[in-house]
């Protein structure tokens, strides 16, 4: 509580703050107090000023950053940029592991529990996240404004890759940050968690989400230019993770189920040659640098591979923007 009392100061009345059950500070002064004109007491009334300044305004004073977990990297990269130093983002998954299949410990998921916010890819991503308990005061689904876009495939295919094991392509798509205007639209949810959280700061958070935005904008046009050139020509995928990004930018992509890092099977290949029969492409679309072995058996059937890696998890090298760049440049090549 402020209040005010009257101070005899040279034969003179001024008006001095009295500070009481404050949260803060808590003290007062003796109205009957006598003061003189000294350094001590010039001081003092700047130090009682600079005080009720903090009472007043106490969103002046910085406050601790927002505990931000996410389930992927493309969301890392958004909040980091959106919020600054406002925020401590933590994207706790391995590196050498897809994050839509991983499962954290125990001690990771109470990481997640105790967060100020919980961000979430949505549409199926991250599977752990329907067998456990986190606070749904703090969970933000970043594309769930976007649930009437997401993608259905009537195909469920199993099979392993990588450290985290075997899984299923069900049939909901989940990589939709790459359809970058979907991406955009998950920047925004995340701009207006952040806002909702430190409603100070807001004005901030925009400006920096409004230079996101443009970024992925200018992805986005960036790749409608590239396929405007050549709409129809028959593209293959090496993954079924391709969804959205061949919707946003009309692609003729079918997809088969390779890894990158695993020679295909003589069903696989036999597979292949079947869908070339109504599908002739001449390349191939990895989500990762693929083995010599694969790329020149591809060759031998008239298929050329680039590499447009959708980063689910952090980049060996440069962050979300650079390594769309160095994507973007790769599927220049397949419409030269």
């Amino acid at each position: 509580m402020i209040s005010q009392s009257k101070f005899k100061i040279q034969n003179s009345k001024i008006p001095i703050l009295q500070f009481s059950n404050s949260p803060v500070l808590q003290f007062s002064i003796s109205p009957s107090l006598h003061l003189s004109n000294s350094p001590v007491v010039k001081l003092s009334r700047r130090l009682l000023f600079l005080v009720a300044l903090f009472l007043l305004f106490p969103t002046c004073v910085s406050a601790k950053p927002l505990s931000v977990y996410v389930v992927n990297y493309p969301l890392q990269y958004f909040a980091e940029r959106i919020g600054g130093e406002a925020v401590d983002v933590h994207f706790p998954a391995p590196a050498d592991i897809d994050p839509a299949y991983w499962t954290p410990d125990i001690l990771t998921i109470q990481a997640f529990q105790k967060a100020d916010l919980i961000l979430l890819n949505g549409a199926g991503y991250a599977k752990w996240i329907k067998k456990t308990s986190l606070p749904q005061s703090k969970i933000v689904d970043t594309s769930k404004k976007a649930k009437d876009k997401y993608i259905l495939s009537d195909e469920v295919v199993t099979h392993s890759h990588g450290a985290a094991g075997a899984h299923a392509h069900e049939s909901l798509a989940f990589t939709t940050w790459l359809d970058f205007d979907l991406a955009a639209k998950q920047a925004k949810r995340i701009t207006e968690a952040f806002s909702r959280k430190r409603p100070e700061l807001k004005e901030t958070f925009n400006k920096n989400y409004i230079l996101l935005e443009k970024d992925l904008m200018k992805i986005d046009g960036q790749i409608m230019e590239i396929v405007a050139q050549n709409q129809s020509q028959p593209l293959l995928a090496s993954h079924p993770v391709y969804d959205y990004f061949a919707r946003r930018y009309n692609l003729n992509l079918k997809s088969v189920h390779w890894e990158p890092d695993e020679i295909p099977t003589s069903e696989q290949w036999i597979e292949l040659q079947g869908l070339l029969k109504e599908h002739p492409a001449k390349w191939m679309i990895w989500e990762g640098a693929s083995l010599k072995e694969s790329v020149e058996a591809l060759q031998k059937l008239g298929i050329s591979s680039l590499v447009f890696a959708p980063y689910g998890n952090v980049p060996d090298k440069g962050d979300f923007m650079t390594t769309m760049q160095e994507n973007i440049k790769n599927l220049k090549s397949a419409y030269k």
